[in-house]
């Protein structure tokens, strides 16, 4: 079986990181991506997916303080379901990315931080 996920998108909002009870870093990343589709009358027309991509450990900690809502990243993972009950008793479930690796793609000059744009010259 093969469980691999490829996506590129924009941050939608700011990194939310938290940490687990056993003090384990996890972030979650709300993640647009644009697709391409070829309607019948032969017109493109651009949709818009957007998915939770969930980052564990140092990894999720480099995420929360270098991304920010805009961040243009890849992530690879593997699709995962989460499942629970709402307080309205209403089963709740969602497909995430459980990510494995990150790319930030943002281009940043030598010596300033991601929350600095490069200058076009």
């Amino acid at each position: 079986m093969l469980n691999k996920t490829l996506l590129i998108g924009n941050l939608t909002k700011d990194p939310e990181l938290k940490y687990t009870p056993q003090g384990t870093a996890v972030c979650n990343l709300r993640l647009a991506s644009n697709i391409l589709i070829k309607r019948k009358d032969g017109q493109d027309k651009e949709e818009v997916v957007f998915i939770t991509a969930t980052v564990w450990g140092k990894r999720a900690e480099n995420c929360a303080n270098q991304l920010k809502k805009g961040s243009h990243i890849f992530v690879e993972g593997r699709l995962q379901t989460r499942s629970w009950e709402a307080q309205d008793g209403k089963k709740m479930s969602v497909i995430e990315i459980h990510v494995e690796n990150i790319q930030f793609l943002d281009r940043v000059k030598e010596g300033t931080s991601p929350e600095e744009p490069e200058q076009e010259d």
